[in-house]
């Protein structure tokens, strides 16, 4: 599906990034695989590399202006292109009531998950248009279109990659650049993992896997597979939607 494609992925280091570098790799795709955690995104590197396909890692943060720009020149001086990317570098929520929550809080999660997103496609955009266009999928969340409790400043991240997206996919005619967003549900991932153990979580287990009609939480795979559909030729007429891969949670 992805044969030869050039795709960046951002949050490869584990969880679905590497779940969708993994894929993508046994798909044709050629890819750079960015984290802010620099082991991390190497051991992707290192499980595609073993099984015979081709990726650069680097580590960046996708809050750094500057490491976006490095990222999306990183794909063009490796490999002369770039055909797709899956801006899916992100943060949890707080677990924290609005009034208790920092602003320093609320610029974290924000800055990754909102600006990283801007600023990832500020700069792959471009790149993209040098080979007469490509996709961009970004993660979003069940939680970009509606919300719940104590978790104010991620489902306003999210809400704006939802918009981002949205947005960017109206001057697709320009710039020949499709865009288009996966909304997970709860996947089970490190993150995730990390959120369900944590104290302030547990009250809100019960009603969190209520909410996934399908009876369980996701895996990294089932976001990855429509991430793929997404970035390949098989999506040509697929612009500016924002697909729920959540088990049912947005759908009541």
């Amino acid at each position: 599906m992805l044969e030869n494609k050039i795709i960046i992925i951002t949050g490869a280091g584990s969880g679905i990034g590497r779940a969708a570098a993994v894929l993508f790799a046994e798909a044709g795709a050629r890819l750079v695989i960015a984290d802010v955690n620099e082991q991390a995104v190497n051991d992707t590197r290192t499980m595609i590399v073993a099984n015979g396909s081709e990726a650069i890692a680097i580590r960046i943060d996708v809050s750094s202006e500057d490491d976006a720009k490095q990222l999306a020149q990183t794909a063009i001086d490796t490999y002369g292109r770039l055909d797709g990317a899956f801006n899916n570098a992100g943060v949890q929520m707080r677990n924290r009531l609005l009034q208790d929550l920092s602003l320093e809080e609320w610029n974290l999660v924000n800055s990754i998950n909102a600006t990283g997103v801007f600023l990832c496609m500020k700069y792959q955009i471009p790149a993209m248009r040098l080979g007469g266009g490509g996709a961009i999928v970004n993660t979003a969340s069940g939680n970009g279109v509606v919300a719940q409790p104590y978790s104010t400043e991620y489902v306003a991240s999210k809400h704006a990659v939802v918009g981002i997206t949205r947005a960017a996919s109206t001057e697709a005619a320009e710039t020949g650049v499709r865009v288009n967003a996966v909304l997970p549900g709860m996947i089970e991932t490190p993150m995730v993992a990390d959120l369900i153990n944590s104290p302030d979580f547990k009250p809100h287990y019960d009603s969190a896997l209520a909410r996934h009609t399908i009876g369980r939480f996701g895996t990294a795979d089932d976001v990855a597979y429509v991430a793929r559909f997404l970035l390949s030729d098989q999506s040509a007429f697929v612009n500016g939607a924002a697909i729920a891969v959540d088990g049912g949670y947005t759908a009541r």
